[in-house]
Protein backbone atom coordinates (compact mmCIF):
# COMPACT_ATOMS: atom_id res chain seq x y z
CA UNK A 1 0.00 0.00 0.00
CA UNK A 2 1.35 3.77 -0.86
CA UNK A 3 3.09 5.27 1.56
CA UNK A 4 2.51 9.53 2.31
CA UNK A 5 5.87 10.96 2.11
CA UNK A 6 5.78 13.58 4.67
CA UNK A 7 7.02 17.53 4.05
CA UNK A 8 5.65 17.91 0.59
CA UNK A 9 7.03 20.63 -1.13
CA UNK A 10 3.96 21.76 -3.16
CA UNK A 11 1.11 20.97 -4.76
CA UNK A 12 3.17 20.46 -8.19
CA UNK A 13 5.85 18.31 -6.34
CA UNK A 14 6.41 15.68 -8.50
CA UNK A 15 6.44 12.12 -7.11
CA UNK A 16 8.40 9.42 -8.09
CA UNK A 17 7.06 5.53 -7.11
CA UNK A 18 9.69 3.13 -5.36
CA UNK A 19 9.88 -0.52 -3.95
CA UNK A 20 11.58 -0.44 -1.28
CA UNK A 21 13.34 -3.80 -0.15
CA UNK A 22 15.86 -5.08 2.69
CA UNK A 23 19.20 -7.06 2.93
CA UNK A 24 19.97 -7.81 6.46
CA UNK A 25 19.40 -4.36 8.39
CA UNK A 26 19.88 -2.23 5.25
CA UNK A 27 17.54 -0.47 3.48
CA UNK A 28 17.61 -0.07 -0.51
CA UNK A 29 14.83 1.26 -3.07
CA UNK A 30 14.17 0.74 -6.85
CA UNK A 31 12.31 2.67 -9.45
CA UNK A 32 8.83 0.73 -9.41
CA UNK A 33 9.21 1.68 -13.30
CA UNK A 34 12.14 -0.50 -13.44
CA UNK A 35 10.30 -3.49 -11.44
CA UNK A 36 7.74 -6.18 -13.75
CA UNK A 37 6.61 -8.14 -10.89
CA UNK A 38 7.56 -9.59 -7.28
CA UNK A 39 7.88 -13.20 -6.56
CA UNK A 40 8.86 -16.02 -4.52
CA UNK A 41 12.61 -17.05 -5.54
CA UNK A 42 11.94 -20.37 -7.41
CA UNK A 43 14.05 -23.38 -7.44
CA UNK A 44 16.73 -22.74 -9.87
CA UNK A 45 19.17 -24.69 -11.74
CA UNK A 46 23.08 -23.41 -10.89
CA UNK A 47 25.46 -22.46 -13.78
CA UNK A 48 28.76 -24.08 -13.06
CA UNK A 49 31.67 -22.19 -12.85
CA UNK A 50 29.39 -19.29 -12.25
CA UNK A 51 30.28 -16.04 -10.02
CA UNK A 52 29.06 -16.18 -6.79
CA UNK A 53 26.33 -13.34 -7.25
CA UNK A 54 24.55 -15.59 -9.94
CA UNK A 55 22.42 -18.39 -8.53
CA UNK A 56 21.72 -19.83 -11.45
CA UNK A 57 18.29 -20.05 -14.19
CA UNK A 58 14.84 -20.31 -13.21
CA UNK A 59 11.56 -21.22 -14.96
CA UNK A 60 9.10 -17.90 -15.10
CA UNK A 61 6.25 -19.07 -17.09
CA UNK A 62 7.87 -20.85 -20.10
CA UNK A 63 10.83 -18.81 -20.28
CA UNK A 64 14.15 -18.93 -18.71
CA UNK A 65 14.72 -16.51 -15.87
CA UNK A 66 18.52 -15.84 -14.35
CA UNK A 67 18.33 -15.05 -10.48
CA UNK A 68 21.16 -12.94 -9.43
CA UNK A 69 21.42 -12.63 -5.82
CA UNK A 70 22.08 -9.08 -3.97
CA UNK A 71 24.27 -10.29 -1.54
CA UNK A 72 26.57 -11.46 -3.83
CA UNK A 73 26.16 -8.23 -5.87
CA UNK A 74 27.11 -6.39 -3.18
CA UNK A 75 30.35 -8.59 -2.50
CA UNK A 76 28.71 -10.66 0.10
CA UNK A 77 28.22 -14.33 0.53
CA UNK A 78 24.38 -15.50 -1.27
CA UNK A 79 22.31 -16.80 1.16
CA UNK A 80 20.91 -20.76 0.90
CA UNK A 81 17.74 -19.62 0.03
CA UNK A 82 16.53 -16.28 0.01
CA UNK A 83 12.53 -16.04 0.10
CA UNK A 84 12.23 -13.14 -2.75
CA UNK A 85 13.02 -12.17 -6.37
CA UNK A 86 11.89 -9.10 -7.77
CA UNK A 87 11.92 -9.45 -11.53
CA UNK A 88 13.61 -6.49 -13.48
CA UNK A 89 12.25 -4.78 -16.25
CA UNK A 90 14.19 -4.99 -20.19
CA UNK A 91 15.01 -6.59 -22.60
CA UNK A 92 16.96 -9.25 -21.47
CA UNK A 93 14.89 -9.62 -17.59
CA UNK A 94 16.76 -10.57 -14.38
CA UNK A 95 15.75 -11.58 -11.33
CA UNK A 96 16.85 -10.06 -7.99
CA UNK A 97 16.59 -12.57 -5.08
CA UNK A 98 16.55 -9.98 -1.28
CA UNK A 99 16.14 -11.24 2.09
CA UNK A 100 12.36 -9.72 2.06
CA UNK A 101 10.64 -6.88 0.54
CA UNK A 102 8.80 -4.20 2.38
CA UNK A 103 6.72 -1.39 0.66
CA UNK A 104 6.08 0.50 -2.90
CA UNK A 105 6.48 4.43 -1.33
CA UNK A 106 5.51 7.77 -3.21
CA UNK A 107 8.56 10.16 -2.61
CA UNK A 108 8.73 13.60 -3.64
CA UNK A 109 11.45 13.97 -6.39
CA UNK A 110 12.69 17.06 -4.23
CA UNK A 111 13.33 14.80 -1.05
CA UNK A 112 15.87 12.74 -3.33
CA UNK A 113 19.27 13.32 -2.54
CA UNK A 114 21.97 12.89 -4.72
CA UNK A 115 25.58 14.12 -3.85
CA UNK A 116 25.04 12.94 0.00
CA UNK A 117 23.81 10.03 -1.06
CA UNK A 118 27.64 9.11 -2.99
CA UNK A 119 29.18 9.89 0.02
CA UNK A 120 27.16 7.47 2.22
CA UNK A 121 27.27 4.69 0.11
CA UNK A 122 28.67 1.45 1.52
CA UNK A 123 31.17 -0.67 0.05
CA UNK A 124 30.20 -2.86 -3.20
CA UNK A 125 26.79 -0.20 -3.70
CA UNK A 126 26.16 1.76 -6.60
CA UNK A 127 23.85 4.44 -5.55
CA UNK A 128 21.66 7.13 -7.13
CA UNK A 129 20.37 8.50 -4.51
CA UNK A 130 18.28 8.03 -1.34
CA UNK A 131 15.83 9.40 0.14
CA UNK A 132 13.72 9.29 4.10
CA UNK A 133 10.61 6.96 4.60
CA UNK A 134 7.63 8.11 6.30
CA UNK A 135 8.36 5.18 8.93
CA UNK A 136 10.94 6.05 11.48
CA UNK A 137 12.48 8.46 9.08
CA UNK A 138 14.71 5.48 7.68
CA UNK A 139 17.15 6.16 4.91
CA UNK A 140 16.18 3.97 1.96
CA UNK A 141 19.51 3.83 -0.53
CA UNK A 142 18.74 3.70 -4.37
CA UNK A 143 20.38 1.02 -6.04
CA UNK A 144 21.63 1.45 -9.53
CA UNK A 145 20.34 -2.63 -10.34
CA UNK A 146 21.30 -2.57 -13.91
CA UNK A 147 25.06 -0.65 -13.02
CA UNK A 148 25.62 -3.82 -10.08
CA UNK A 149 24.78 -6.40 -12.59
CA UNK A 150 27.13 -4.64 -15.74
CA UNK A 151 29.81 -4.68 -13.07
CA UNK A 152 29.14 -8.18 -11.79
CA UNK A 153 28.98 -9.95 -15.42
CA UNK A 154 31.05 -9.53 -18.45
CA UNK A 155 28.39 -9.20 -21.48
CA UNK A 156 30.00 -10.96 -24.32
CA UNK A 157 28.26 -10.90 -27.70
CA UNK A 158 25.71 -13.88 -28.56
CA UNK A 159 25.28 -14.99 -32.03
CA UNK A 160 21.47 -15.11 -33.14
CA UNK A 161 19.75 -18.29 -32.31
CA UNK A 162 19.52 -19.05 -35.89
CA UNK A 163 23.25 -18.59 -36.67
CA UNK A 164 24.64 -20.45 -33.51
CA UNK A 165 21.89 -23.33 -33.97
CA UNK A 166 23.93 -23.40 -37.49
CA UNK A 167 26.91 -23.60 -35.60
CA UNK A 168 26.02 -26.35 -33.37
CA UNK A 169 24.80 -28.45 -36.41
CA UNK A 170 28.40 -28.09 -37.94
CA UNK A 171 30.14 -28.59 -34.86
CA UNK A 172 27.76 -32.04 -34.45
CA UNK A 173 28.72 -32.88 -37.79
CA UNK A 174 32.24 -32.38 -37.38
CA UNK A 175 31.45 -34.73 -33.87
CA UNK A 176 29.81 -37.08 -35.99
CA UNK A 177 32.59 -37.52 -38.81
CA UNK A 178 35.13 -37.53 -36.56
CA UNK A 179 33.62 -40.37 -34.88
CA UNK A 180 34.94 -43.84 -35.74
CA UNK A 181 32.55 -45.69 -37.84
CA UNK A 182 31.18 -48.07 -34.56
CA UNK A 183 27.85 -49.16 -33.85
CA UNK A 184 26.24 -47.64 -31.03
CA UNK A 185 24.17 -49.46 -29.46
CA UNK A 186 21.46 -49.13 -26.01
CA UNK A 187 21.89 -52.08 -23.98
CA UNK A 188 19.75 -52.81 -21.05
CA UNK A 189 18.94 -55.71 -18.34
CA UNK A 190 15.86 -58.02 -19.20
CA UNK A 191 15.33 -61.17 -16.58
CA UNK A 192 18.88 -61.31 -15.65
CA UNK A 193 19.85 -60.85 -19.38
CA UNK A 194 21.56 -58.02 -21.58
CA UNK A 195 19.74 -56.85 -24.86
CA UNK A 196 20.21 -54.62 -27.28
CA UNK A 197 19.01 -51.51 -29.67
CA UNK A 198 20.53 -50.13 -32.06
CA UNK A 199 20.99 -45.76 -31.14
CA UNK A 200 19.18 -45.22 -34.13
CA UNK A 201 16.02 -46.91 -33.51
CA UNK A 202 15.42 -45.66 -30.10
CA UNK A 203 13.78 -42.05 -29.76
CA UNK A 204 13.74 -41.40 -25.90
CA UNK A 205 14.68 -43.38 -22.89
CA UNK A 206 12.47 -42.51 -19.97
CA UNK A 207 12.13 -43.15 -16.11
CA UNK A 208 9.03 -45.24 -16.03
CA UNK A 209 5.89 -43.30 -14.58
CA UNK A 210 4.53 -45.05 -11.48
CA UNK A 211 1.09 -43.83 -12.20
CA UNK A 212 0.52 -45.70 -15.29
CA UNK A 213 -3.08 -46.22 -16.28
CA UNK A 214 -4.02 -50.01 -16.98
CA UNK A 215 -5.85 -50.56 -20.08
CA UNK A 216 -8.67 -53.19 -19.53
CA UNK A 217 -9.03 -56.67 -20.64
CA UNK A 218 -5.55 -56.12 -22.00
CA UNK A 219 -3.23 -58.45 -22.94
CA UNK A 220 -0.36 -59.74 -20.13
CA UNK A 221 2.13 -57.57 -21.93
CA UNK A 222 0.46 -54.55 -22.27
CA UNK A 223 1.40 -53.06 -18.67
CA UNK A 224 -0.81 -49.93 -19.34
CA UNK A 225 -0.57 -46.31 -20.91
CA UNK A 226 1.69 -43.16 -19.58
CA UNK A 227 1.84 -39.30 -21.02
CA UNK A 228 3.53 -38.91 -23.25
CA UNK A 229 4.30 -35.58 -24.97
CA UNK A 230 0.37 -34.40 -26.16
CA UNK A 231 -0.57 -38.04 -26.35
CA UNK A 232 -0.57 -41.39 -24.24
CA UNK A 233 2.34 -43.70 -25.10
CA UNK A 234 1.38 -47.83 -24.78
CA UNK A 235 3.98 -50.04 -22.33
CA UNK A 236 4.68 -53.40 -23.12
CA UNK A 237 6.67 -55.60 -21.16
CA UNK A 238 10.09 -56.73 -22.47
CA UNK A 239 9.62 -59.57 -20.21
CA UNK A 240 6.81 -60.68 -21.57
CA UNK A 241 7.95 -60.00 -25.22
CA UNK A 242 11.23 -61.84 -24.38
CA UNK A 243 9.33 -64.84 -22.63
CA UNK A 244 10.60 -63.89 -18.82
CA UNK A 245 8.05 -63.88 -15.83
CA UNK A 246 5.89 -60.55 -15.72
CA UNK A 247 6.90 -58.83 -12.41
CA UNK A 248 3.65 -58.19 -11.01
CA UNK A 249 4.83 -54.36 -8.89
CA UNK A 250 7.45 -51.72 -10.38
CA UNK A 251 10.66 -52.01 -8.30
CA UNK A 252 11.25 -48.17 -9.18
CA UNK A 253 14.98 -49.01 -11.63
CA UNK A 254 12.58 -49.61 -14.79
CA UNK A 255 13.25 -47.89 -18.07
CA UNK A 256 11.10 -47.13 -20.96
CA UNK A 257 12.58 -47.25 -24.54
CA UNK A 258 10.76 -45.24 -26.86
CA UNK A 259 10.64 -46.69 -30.03
CA UNK A 260 7.94 -46.48 -33.25
CA UNK A 261 7.56 -49.80 -34.62
CA UNK A 262 5.38 -49.77 -37.83
CA UNK A 263 4.61 -46.23 -37.63
CA UNK A 264 3.18 -46.79 -34.00
CA UNK A 265 5.11 -45.13 -31.16
CA UNK A 266 5.19 -47.55 -28.60
CA UNK A 267 7.44 -47.86 -24.80
CA UNK A 268 9.26 -50.43 -24.03
CA UNK A 269 9.76 -51.61 -20.23
CA UNK A 270 13.13 -52.63 -19.19
CA UNK A 271 14.05 -53.68 -15.65
CA UNK A 272 17.18 -51.17 -15.80
CA UNK A 273 19.59 -49.63 -18.64
CA UNK A 274 22.65 -50.63 -18.60
CA UNK A 275 24.92 -48.27 -20.80
CA UNK A 276 25.39 -46.84 -24.16
CA UNK A 277 28.24 -49.02 -25.87
CA UNK A 278 30.08 -48.45 -29.43
CA UNK A 279 30.80 -51.89 -31.14
CA UNK A 280 33.06 -52.64 -33.60
CA UNK A 281 31.23 -53.60 -36.34
CA UNK A 282 33.65 -56.68 -36.55
CA UNK A 283 32.63 -58.25 -33.12
CA UNK A 284 28.64 -57.73 -34.68
CA UNK A 285 27.77 -61.15 -36.18
CA UNK A 286 24.49 -61.91 -37.46
CA UNK A 287 22.15 -64.49 -36.13
CA UNK A 288 23.21 -68.37 -36.73
CA UNK A 289 20.45 -69.26 -38.69
CA UNK A 290 19.46 -72.61 -36.99
CA UNK A 291 18.74 -69.79 -33.83
CA UNK A 292 16.63 -67.39 -36.27
CA UNK A 293 14.53 -69.98 -37.29
CA UNK A 294 13.69 -71.11 -33.84
CA UNK A 295 12.76 -67.65 -32.53
CA UNK A 296 10.02 -66.71 -34.91
CA UNK A 297 8.61 -63.59 -35.66
CA UNK A 298 8.64 -61.83 -32.20
CA UNK A 299 11.21 -60.71 -30.37
CA UNK A 300 13.88 -62.12 -33.28
CA UNK A 301 17.32 -61.22 -32.39
CA UNK A 302 18.72 -59.94 -35.29
CA UNK A 303 23.05 -60.49 -33.95
CA UNK A 304 24.92 -60.92 -31.53
CA UNK A 305 27.26 -58.53 -30.36
CA UNK A 306 30.51 -60.53 -28.78
CA UNK A 307 31.67 -57.79 -25.84
CA UNK A 308 34.53 -57.44 -24.03
CA UNK A 309 36.80 -59.36 -26.45
CA UNK A 310 33.88 -61.89 -26.44
CA UNK A 311 33.92 -62.83 -22.80
CA UNK A 312 30.15 -60.96 -22.38
CA UNK A 313 27.46 -61.80 -25.10
CA UNK A 314 24.73 -59.21 -26.01
CA UNK A 315 21.53 -60.12 -28.35
CA UNK A 316 20.53 -57.33 -30.38
CA UNK A 317 17.20 -56.66 -30.99
CA UNK A 318 15.18 -54.55 -33.70
CA UNK A 319 11.80 -52.96 -34.21
CA UNK A 320 10.71 -53.93 -37.72
CA UNK A 321 10.50 -57.43 -36.43
CA UNK A 322 9.37 -57.00 -32.72
CA UNK A 323 6.24 -58.16 -32.90
CA UNK A 324 4.88 -60.60 -34.90
CA UNK A 325 1.94 -59.03 -37.50
CA UNK A 326 -1.27 -60.01 -35.87
CA UNK A 327 -0.09 -58.61 -32.36
CA UNK A 328 0.65 -55.46 -34.18
CA UNK A 329 -2.90 -55.27 -36.06
CA UNK A 330 -4.19 -55.81 -32.57
CA UNK A 331 -1.90 -53.09 -30.36
CA UNK A 332 -2.88 -50.62 -33.75
CA UNK A 333 -6.54 -51.00 -33.43
CA UNK A 334 -7.02 -51.35 -29.65
CA UNK A 335 -8.94 -48.02 -28.34
CA UNK A 336 -6.41 -45.92 -26.35
CA UNK A 337 -3.03 -48.35 -27.18
CA UNK A 338 -1.00 -46.98 -30.21
CA UNK A 339 -0.05 -44.00 -31.13
CA UNK A 340 0.69 -42.68 -34.80
CA UNK A 341 4.70 -41.49 -34.83
CA UNK A 342 4.39 -37.97 -33.49
CA UNK A 343 5.82 -35.33 -35.83
CA UNK A 344 8.61 -33.80 -33.12
CA UNK A 345 10.49 -31.84 -35.74
CA UNK A 346 9.25 -28.44 -36.25
CA UNK A 347 9.58 -25.57 -39.35
CA UNK A 348 12.31 -24.14 -37.45
CA UNK A 349 14.79 -26.91 -36.76
CA UNK A 350 15.51 -31.01 -36.94
CA UNK A 351 15.08 -32.88 -33.69
CA UNK A 352 17.98 -33.22 -31.52
CA UNK A 353 18.88 -36.12 -29.06
CA UNK A 354 20.98 -35.30 -25.22
CA UNK A 355 21.97 -37.90 -22.91
CA UNK A 356 20.95 -36.74 -19.88
CA UNK A 357 23.18 -36.92 -16.35
CA UNK A 358 22.71 -35.65 -12.60
CA UNK A 359 25.29 -33.78 -10.49
CA UNK A 360 24.19 -34.00 -7.07
CA UNK A 361 20.43 -31.78 -7.85
CA UNK A 362 21.68 -30.40 -11.20
CA UNK A 363 20.80 -32.18 -14.69
CA UNK A 364 23.03 -31.71 -17.24
CA UNK A 365 22.94 -33.26 -20.87
CA UNK A 366 25.17 -33.70 -24.08
CA UNK A 367 24.41 -33.90 -27.30
CA UNK A 368 24.26 -37.84 -28.11
CA UNK A 369 26.41 -37.08 -31.44
CA UNK A 370 29.69 -36.13 -28.74
CA UNK A 371 28.95 -39.08 -26.74
CA UNK A 372 30.63 -42.12 -27.75
CA UNK A 373 29.88 -44.71 -25.01
CA UNK A 374 28.21 -44.78 -21.04
CA UNK A 375 29.42 -47.15 -18.74
CA UNK A 376 30.31 -47.95 -15.47
CA UNK A 377 32.80 -46.23 -13.49
CA UNK A 378 36.15 -48.55 -13.78
CA UNK A 379 37.43 -49.88 -10.60
CA UNK A 380 40.82 -49.28 -11.99
CA UNK A 381 41.77 -45.66 -12.50
CA UNK A 382 45.39 -45.18 -12.63
CA UNK A 383 46.53 -42.12 -10.82
CA UNK A 384 49.17 -39.58 -12.01
CA UNK A 385 51.74 -37.58 -10.61
CA UNK A 386 51.31 -33.24 -10.95
CA UNK A 387 48.22 -33.54 -12.61
CA UNK A 388 45.16 -30.85 -12.37
CA UNK A 389 43.01 -32.17 -9.72
CA UNK A 390 39.67 -32.66 -11.37
CA UNK A 391 41.76 -35.83 -13.38
CA UNK A 392 41.34 -38.36 -12.12
CA UNK A 393 43.41 -40.43 -14.09
CA UNK A 394 43.72 -42.75 -17.14
CA UNK A 395 42.13 -45.97 -17.86
CA UNK A 396 43.24 -48.45 -21.00
CA UNK A 397 39.71 -48.25 -23.14
CA UNK A 398 40.26 -51.29 -25.79
CA UNK A 399 43.97 -50.19 -25.99
CA UNK A 400 43.44 -46.98 -26.26
CA UNK A 401 44.50 -44.48 -23.02
CA UNK A 402 41.77 -42.37 -22.24
CA UNK A 403 41.96 -39.22 -19.17
CA UNK A 404 39.10 -39.50 -16.83
CA UNK A 405 38.00 -35.82 -15.45
CA UNK A 406 35.97 -36.17 -11.92
CA UNK A 407 32.97 -33.25 -13.35
CA UNK A 408 32.25 -32.53 -9.66
CA UNK A 409 35.68 -31.77 -9.31
CA UNK A 410 35.93 -30.06 -12.15
CA UNK A 411 32.09 -28.14 -11.27
CA UNK A 412 33.91 -27.40 -7.77
CA UNK A 413 31.17 -30.02 -6.22
CA UNK A 414 31.50 -32.16 -3.03
CA UNK A 415 32.14 -35.45 -3.97
CA UNK A 416 29.31 -38.13 -4.57
CA UNK A 417 27.76 -39.62 -1.86
CA UNK A 418 26.61 -42.80 -3.74
CA UNK A 419 29.42 -43.97 -5.97
CA UNK A 420 28.05 -47.31 -7.19
CA UNK A 421 24.82 -45.33 -9.14
CA UNK A 422 27.97 -43.31 -11.11
CA UNK A 423 28.25 -43.67 -14.65
CA UNK A 424 31.52 -42.78 -16.97
CA UNK A 425 30.63 -40.57 -20.13
CA UNK A 426 33.21 -40.93 -22.87
CA UNK A 427 32.66 -37.98 -24.64
CA UNK A 428 34.51 -36.96 -28.19
CA UNK A 429 34.91 -33.57 -29.58
CA UNK A 430 37.29 -33.26 -32.72
CA UNK A 431 40.11 -35.24 -32.27
CA UNK A 432 39.69 -35.38 -28.42
CA UNK A 433 38.32 -37.80 -25.99
CA UNK A 434 37.82 -37.91 -22.62
CA UNK A 435 35.87 -40.10 -20.03
CA UNK A 436 33.44 -37.84 -17.74
CA UNK A 437 32.55 -39.05 -14.06
CA UNK A 438 29.12 -38.16 -13.13
CA UNK A 439 26.50 -38.87 -10.70
CA UNK A 440 24.57 -41.43 -12.83
CA UNK A 441 22.47 -41.01 -16.31
CA UNK A 442 19.12 -40.71 -16.37
CA UNK A 443 17.63 -40.80 -19.29
CA UNK A 444 18.09 -40.08 -23.30
CA UNK A 445 15.87 -37.18 -24.72
CA UNK A 446 14.68 -36.08 -28.13
CA UNK A 447 13.72 -32.63 -28.56
CA UNK A 448 12.88 -30.80 -31.25
CA UNK A 449 16.11 -27.55 -32.07
CA UNK A 450 13.45 -25.00 -30.87
CA UNK A 451 12.72 -26.30 -27.86
CA UNK A 452 16.11 -24.86 -26.65
CA UNK A 453 16.37 -21.97 -25.09
CA UNK A 454 19.78 -19.56 -25.24
CA UNK A 455 22.00 -19.37 -21.62
CA UNK A 456 20.84 -16.24 -20.17
CA UNK A 457 23.88 -14.06 -21.31
CA UNK A 458 25.04 -12.80 -17.80
CA UNK A 459 27.48 -15.14 -16.49
CA UNK A 460 30.09 -14.56 -19.08
CA UNK A 461 33.65 -16.58 -20.27
CA UNK A 462 33.54 -18.76 -17.42
CA UNK A 463 30.34 -20.52 -18.26
CA UNK A 464 30.57 -20.43 -21.82
CA UNK A 465 30.10 -24.35 -21.72
CA UNK A 466 26.39 -23.91 -21.24
CA UNK A 467 25.08 -22.96 -24.72
CA UNK A 468 21.39 -23.75 -24.20
CA UNK A 469 19.12 -24.53 -21.77
CA UNK A 470 15.67 -27.37 -22.39
CA UNK A 471 13.02 -26.10 -20.21
CA UNK A 472 10.81 -29.07 -19.52
CA UNK A 473 7.68 -27.06 -18.08
CA UNK A 474 5.50 -29.70 -17.47
CA UNK A 475 7.55 -31.43 -15.35
CA UNK A 476 9.06 -28.39 -13.86
CA UNK A 477 12.79 -29.68 -14.32
CA UNK A 478 15.57 -27.24 -16.16
CA UNK A 479 18.83 -29.44 -18.07
CA UNK A 480 21.43 -27.34 -19.08
CA UNK A 481 23.08 -27.86 -22.09
CA UNK A 482 26.46 -28.46 -22.55
CA UNK A 483 29.29 -27.98 -25.36
CA UNK A 484 31.44 -30.81 -25.72
CA UNK A 485 34.07 -28.39 -26.87
CA UNK A 486 34.38 -26.17 -23.54
CA UNK A 487 34.21 -28.81 -21.24
CA UNK A 488 37.79 -27.94 -20.80
CA UNK A 489 39.96 -25.29 -22.48
CA UNK A 490 42.57 -25.56 -25.13
CA UNK A 491 45.60 -25.95 -22.69
CA UNK A 492 44.10 -28.24 -20.37
CA UNK A 493 43.60 -30.54 -23.51
CA UNK A 494 47.15 -29.69 -24.77
CA UNK A 495 47.85 -30.90 -21.18
CA UNK A 496 46.17 -34.04 -21.21
CA UNK A 497 47.34 -35.11 -24.86
CA UNK A 498 51.04 -34.96 -23.24
CA UNK A 499 50.33 -36.87 -20.03
CA UNK A 500 48.29 -39.58 -22.46
CA UNK A 501 51.17 -39.46 -24.70
CA UNK A 502 53.64 -40.23 -21.53
CA UNK A 503 51.65 -43.24 -20.21
CA UNK A 504 51.57 -44.43 -23.99
CA UNK A 505 55.27 -43.85 -24.55
CA UNK A 506 55.65 -45.93 -21.06
CA UNK A 507 53.57 -48.80 -21.70
CA UNK A 508 54.99 -49.29 -24.95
Amino acid sequence: MPEADPGRVGEDAKRVSFLTFRMGERLYAVSAEQVSKVIRSPPVARLPHGPKSLLGVANLRGSILPIASLRGLLGQEPMVDEPRAIVMRGKAPVALAVDRVDALVMVDEARIETLQAELASDPGERLTGAFLTQAGGETAKILDVRGLLEAAFVQRERPARAVRSEAMAGREAEVAAAADQGRKLVTFEVGGQTFAFDLHSVREILPLDANLAEVPHSESLVLGVMAYRDTVLPLLSLRGLLGFPVRDAVEGREKVVVVAVAGVVVGLVADRMQAIVSADPADVDPTPPMLAARTGGETQVRAIYRADGGRRLISVLTTDRLFKEDVMARLGSAEGVGSPEPALASAGGADLQFVVFRLGDDEFALPIEAVDEVARVPAQVTRLPKTPRFLEGVINLRGEVLPVIDQRRRFDMPPAADLEARRLIVVRTGQWRAGLIVDSVSEVLRRPADDVEPAPDLAGEPTRLVHGVLNLEATGRLILLLDPAELLSRAERRRLDKLAGGVEQAGG
